[in-house]
């Protein structure tokens, strides 16, 4: 299940999702977040998924890397699928067992929430496959940068966020080789009582807590040896500029996001 997070991870490509203006990509996955939340009809959720599809295959991301980036969801989405079917009111009960009633707008409504739910990972995960996490920290300084004027440490935040967004597949990896050597030693991960794993994961959250730490402390000391003083100063191998191209995918986004956004007043509205 590790294996299968994907989040942080950055597959180089020459696609022109790849070759976007980063700071678009990043207005625009927020973008359609919102979008993706707002539109509230199933035509609108449709078109958003076609949307990602197109996107996807534009960037040449391979569908089983698609897949294996949404199965460990698949336990929150099921979560929430049975949430919203028991909870969810409506008009004409379909079944009624006991003091659980299960309407059709539950049912119609857990498939759409969970269907948004898929459709937010896949549209965040985009975002970090085709995007490098050099370039993904300038696009959010290039955004944050008129909190400067309010004496925001803006660069610092933005080289938090890319570097905690780049340690999670080391932190995976360092996870499951924890895992196989307590294993190894005779420990029982999956099996036994739920208070029984609990305590089974202790000795797995301290070595991953002082590896986290050490590989903290060694980061610092090769950025202070480095001599790396933040953002004052600093110069970049590669400088952001809008282009034509990304004024295109600009222009292709809004109007794309106004279509969804319309389905709201022209098809019923779900949830």
């Amino acid at each position: 299940m590790l294996r299968d997070i994907t989040i942080g991870q950055h597959f180089p490509g020459d696609s022109v999702v790849h070759n976007c203006d980063p700071r678009l990509k990043l207005v625009a996955t927020i973008a359609y977040v919102v979008v993706l939340y707002c539109c509230g009809t199933a035509v609108g959720v449709a078109l958003s998924i076609l949307l990602l599809g197109v996107l996807y295959r534009i960037a040449k991301v391979p569908l089983r890397l698609i897949l294996k980036s949404l199965k460990p969801i698949v336990p929150i989405i099921l979560f929430t699928g049975v949430i919203n079917i028991f909870f969810y009111p409506g008009e004409t009960p379909l079944v009624e067992w006991g003091w659980l009633t299960i309407y059709p707008e539950g049912i119609t409504f857990a498939i759409l929430m969970a269907v948004r739910i898929l459709a937010l990972i896949a549209g965040t995960s985009l975002l970090t496959y085709t995007t490098s996490p050099t370039v993904l920290t300038d696009a959010i300084e290039s955004l944050l940068r008129p909190l400067s004027k309010l004496h925001v440490p803006v660069h610092e935040f933005a080289i938090i966020m890319t570097i905690a967004l780049r340690f999670i597949p080391t932190l995976v990896d360092e996870t499951e080789k924890i895992m196989n050597a307590q294993k190894a030693r005779g420990a029982q991960l999956d099996t036994g009582k739920l208070t029984e794993r609990l305590k089974a994961l202790v000795p797995i959250l301290i070595p991953l807590f002082i590896s986290a730490f050490r590989r903290a402390d060694e980061l610092a000391m090769a950025m202070e040896c480095r001599c790396y003083r933040g953002g004052a100063g600093r110069t970049r191998l590669k400088v952001l500029k809008f282009g034509r191209t990304d004024v295109l995918c600009a222009v292709f986004c809004a109007v794309t996001f106004g279509i969804i956004l319309a389905t709201r007043w022209v098809f019923p509205v779900i949830g």
